[in-house]
């Protein structure tokens, strides 16, 4: 039983270090290879995915104008304005971008992060140039002529404020706001009039913009509906009948290009509520390798200095939890090679978290262990105790540790959130490594003639 233990966490260990570091076994497929004239393939690397802080790139900031929104619909527009973003910048063949919805003292605002970036400029005109195209229906006749009279009766006075409800004269007199906006896009494409010639912008919506525009077609036959991009009216189309299969045109004074253009940035992702930058911070790679290279530097020197204790304090003991350690990171590592998790300087701070606390699962059961020696007990029966009367303060500790993780994850900003998540993958492997395979190698060890040599354990 003990031998296919070690063998299930040989294989383990042999396989999540291969992904880890592949140059190793790579080189010895290149020496098979020039040797034995064979042509074996090489393992292919998976680089770790870093983020904004370690590989540097721009962090951006938007204002979400929800004005003409009523605010029961807030939240699903910023989860369209969300989706928007994160597909134009996948266009844009960037790896991992951190878009996020924020609302701050009734004001929503969308955060950016796009690491790789180099230049600000180049994300800015890449999220800004994103055009938010909105459907409106025509305004009834009555708040037509109520808002035409409180724009005349407002050029006529100095002071605006002094008119009774003077905000309505900053409302378009002749058209409203519709649920129809470029959230619901589906494609655009550039099509020609068949007898004029003149290009146009055929409109695809998905299900529920399609169920949307019939709604519009069927309330405003023989009445116009205006099509506005970027708040700005390019066509306003008279409904002749109601129209199914979410189809609509935008036409307008085009030239070839121009149509070509914006079908192409209608496709990148129209946006459902117009954005403003507030804010944009750029962080250089020079300073993200810096952060890289003194975080592993720590890391390194932290392990070792865990090393040197626990070697001298806990002796063989100690030896075989350090193996069990190199189990643990080549593990964790790998996970977050494969899941793919992006690595902040807050995770890999995360992931030196757990290591302490994989330490001192490992610190409870040999302390344990070199309690029942010391009494005189052998070490098979040592071992079990030791690992049995440990087991509730490891999982005790473990457990709450991990929950904590999980409410930071679930609550906190992106950063607290790459902390959380690596320090709960750390905090889940580190007790599997503490019970499963230290417990294996200890066990493995004690049927071998050292366990007649007590000083060696304790």
């Amino acid at each position: 039983m003990q031998k296919r233990k070690l063998i299930i966490i040989l294989i383990i260990f042999l396989f999540t270090s291969t992904i880890v570091y592949p140059n190793f076994l790579n080189k010895g497929i290149d020496f098979v290879n020039e040797n034995l004239n064979t042509s074996f393939s090489k393992i292919g690397e998976v680089p770790f995915r870093l983020g904004l802080d370690l590989q540097g790139g721009v962090h951006l900031i938007y204002q979400a104008d929800l004005t003409e929104i009523d605010s029961q619909d807030h939240d699903s527009a910023m989860r369209g304005l969300r989706d928007i973003i994160e597909r134009r910048v996948d266009l844009f063949g960037i790896q991992e971008p951190i878009v996020q919805t924020q609302e701050l003292d009734g004001r929503h605002r969308l955060i950016v992060e796009l690491a790789g970036i180099k230049e600000p400029a180049e994300a800015i005109k890449m999220i800004g140039e994103t055009p938010f195209l909105q459907f409106k229906s025509p305004r009834p006749q009555e708040e037509q002529e109520l808002i035409l009279s409180k724009i005349e009766e407002i050029q006529e006075t100095e002071n605006i404020q002094e008119v009774e409800n003077w905000e309505l004269a900053l409302q378009n007199p002749y058209f409203v706001p519709t649920e129809l906006t470029g959230q619901y896009l589906q494609d655009a494409r550039v099509s020609f009039d068949q007898t004029t010639g003149r290009p146009h912008i055929s409109l695809t919506f998905d299900s529920e913009g399609s169920d949307i525009f019939e709604e519009m077609t069927e309330k405003y036959i023989n009445q116009p509906i205006a099509i506005y991009i970027d708040n700005e009216m390019i066509s306003s189309p008279v409904v002749q009948e109601a129209i199914s299969g979410g189809q609509a045109q935008i036409t307008g004074d085009f030239s070839v290009e121009e149509a070509r253009e914006l079908a192409r940035s209608l496709r990148a992702g129209a946006l459902p509520v117009p954005i403003k930058l507030i804010s944009q911070q750029s962080v250089g790679p020079t300073l993200g390798a810096l952060s890289l290279e003194q975080s592993l530097r720590a890391g390194i020197l932290g392990f070792l200095a865990i090393v040197i204790f626990i070697i001298l304090y806990y002796k063989l003991a100690g030896s075989l939890a350090i193996l069990a350690m190199i189990f643990y990171l080549a593990l964790l590592l790998a996970l977050i090679k494969i899941i793919p998790i992006t690595l902040t300087l807050a995770g890999i701070g995360g992931i030196i978290l757990s290591i302490g606390m994989a330490i001192d699962a490992n610190v409870l059961i040999f302390s344990r262990m070199k309690e029942e020696l010391k009494e005189g007990r052998d070490l098979n029966y040592s071992i079990e105790e030791g690992f049995r009367r440990s087991w509730p303060s490891i999982r005790d500790g473990n457990l709450t540790t991990l929950l904590v993780a999980m409410v930071l994850f679930w609550f906190g900003t992106s950063f607290i959130q790459g902390f959380a998540l690596t320090l709960s993958f750390g905090i889940v492997i580190s007790v599997f490594s503490a019970i499963f395979v230290t417990k294996t190698l200890l066990k493995a060890l004690s049927k071998t003639k050292l366990n007649k040599f007590k000083r060696l354990w304790i």
